[in-house]
């Protein structure tokens, strides 16, 4: 198994040493050559905006949809949930747009207002994850054939997934919690 971790901004080095430390065979990802041969793909954290402009300027948005709409396996983190949205309203950000969900960015407010909460997933079982939020996005509506991964305590839609793309507005890479990456290369392998 090869799995490629968008490598533009943000917090690609924190999947690629997460993947490290389960012995997973990880590439980061620069130029379209780098998408070949893997067996999904991780887009992180970071700025929306300028993801989506470096990926555009690289050609990659357009093979990341290409392989997506194709079953490539993708799990977005934060900025990379973003971008994996069919709607970002009030934003003049190009998402890939292969996931039927709206995201909303910087929902809970500024750097300041980041915070730290456990979040029961149930597909990870009972023991609750730490959900590290940071600017963090959230996912406003879901359409059908999505499913709702995890909500914080409000009710708010914090994690889905929609057939092999996965969407988190928190940070699964700044934890010791390697539960959620191993739930991706999970649904990788066809065991989920």
């Amino acid at each position: 198994m090869k799995i490629g971790v968008l490598a533009s901004q943000g917090a690609f080095a924190e999947h690629i040493a997460t993947l490290h430390r389960l012995e997973v065979d990880t590439t980061p990802v620069r130029l379209t050559r780098h998408l070949t041969s893997l067996d999904g793909l991780i887009i992180p954290g970071g700025e929306s905006t300028s993801i989506s402009k470096l990926m555009l300027g690289y050609d990659l948005m357009d093979e990341i949809r290409n392989l997506a709409k194709n079953g490539l396996p993708i799990l977005g983190t934060c900025a990379g949930m973003i971008l994996l949205a069919k709607k970002i309203p009030d934003s003049d950000t190009e998402p890939i747009g292969v996931m039927g969900i709206t995201a909303r960015r910087n929902a809970f407010g500024r750097q300041k207002d980041s915070f730290e909460t456990d979040l029961s997933i149930p597909v990870l079982g009972e023991k609750p994850f730490p959900g590290i939020f940071i600017r963090a996005p959230l996912i406003e509506q879901v359409n059908d054939g999505v499913e709702i991964l995890a909500r914080l305590a409000d009710y708010t839609i914090v994690a889905a997934r929609q057939e092999k793309l996965v969407a988190a507005a928190f940070h699964p890479e700044l934890t010791d919690d390697m539960r959620f990456h191993r739930y991706f290369l999970d649904i990788v392998t066809g065991d989920r």
